[in-house]
């Protein structure tokens, strides 16, 4: 685990199985995924763990999925609740949250990834880290070499508090200039449909959705983007949605909080304009 909020989350359902320790995600830099699967393996049966719990992050997935390879274990990805038990009973995110699946997991030692932001953060002492041994180099093999800084100043999807997402009716790559002014003066990430990914306007790591990144902003502006449900499915954390759209039926609009009925070419430009006036 780490200090993010999907970690805390994590561990509210991990003490319910007990007295919990930690092997800290940044615990081997750059990030190896293996070695991190071979120190959880190893302090799993040092520590005789009931469950193995980690937040359902990229990173926190793939390690679990890799722990679960080298174990032979079941792993039940993306839960949001967890009851100790023989079997253990979960429920857990499907179809990118479009419906919950109740499960039994019949193993000696589950592994469990939470979803997150569906979780309270845990409010009590941080577990106490595991000793850990040097990675062998085998498990170095994969690992993170580069980092290839965001777009929009570093301003990442996954930890933005605000977003200015745009959809099939931004209209064009070009169109999206007047996306990435307002992001700009907001200082915000910039987003976008799976719609737009696929015409080419903007790169797959832009795309808010089931198949793209899952979001949690206080704000997430929606600029031209009908709403269809796999975009909807990675929008579940956002604590407010203002959609921005010529079609007041269309299903993002009849879902956020409020609305604009109008042509966004002219509308978010105005935002932009009035926003500088105050400034």
């Amino acid at each position: 685990m780490d200090e993010s909020d999907a970690s805390r989350q994590a561990l509210t359902l991990a003490r319910k199985f007990g007295d919990p320790r930690s092997v800290r995600m940044d615990a081997i830099e750059p990030f190896a995924p293996d070695a991190l699967a071979a120190a959880l393996a190893q302090a799993a049966d040092e520590l005789n763990a009931s469950a193995v719990f980690a937040a359902g992050t990229d990173r926190g997935n793939e390690v679990m999925a890799r722990l679960a390879a080298r174990t032979g274990l079941p792993f039940a990805a993306n839960c949001i609740s967890a009851t100790p038990g023989e079997p253990v009973s979960v429920t857990r995110l499907r179809w990118g949250g479009s419906l919950l699946e109740e499960a039994r997991l019949h193993s000696p030692r589950p592994l469990i990834s939470v979803a997150p932001h569906t979780v309270p953060e845990d409010t009590g002492p941080r577990p106490q880290d595991v000793d850990m041994k040097p990675p062998a180099e085998a498990d170095l093999v994969v690992r993170v070499v580069d980092h290839v800084s965001p777009r929009n100043g570093g301003v990442s999807l996954a930890e933005a508090k605000v977003i200015v997402s745009g959809g099939r009716g931004v209209g064009s790559k070009e169109g999206f200039a007047i996306i990435e002014d307002l992001a700009g003066l907001l200082g915000a990430a910039v987003g976008c449909s799976r719609a737009v990914t696929s015409a080419g306007w903007r790169p797959h790591s832009d795309q808010v959705g089931q198949t793209g990144t899952k979001v949690a902003p206080d704000v997430y502006i929606a600029c031209g983007i009908s709403g269809a449900t796999q975009h909807m499915a990675g929008l579940k954390g956002a604590k407010r949605i203002l959609a921005i759209n010529s079609d007041p039926q269309a299903p993002l609009m009849l879902n956020a909080d409020y609305t604009v009925t109008g042509d966004l070419k002219e509308i978010v430009p105005a935002i932009s304009a009035e926003i500088r006036k105050r400034r």
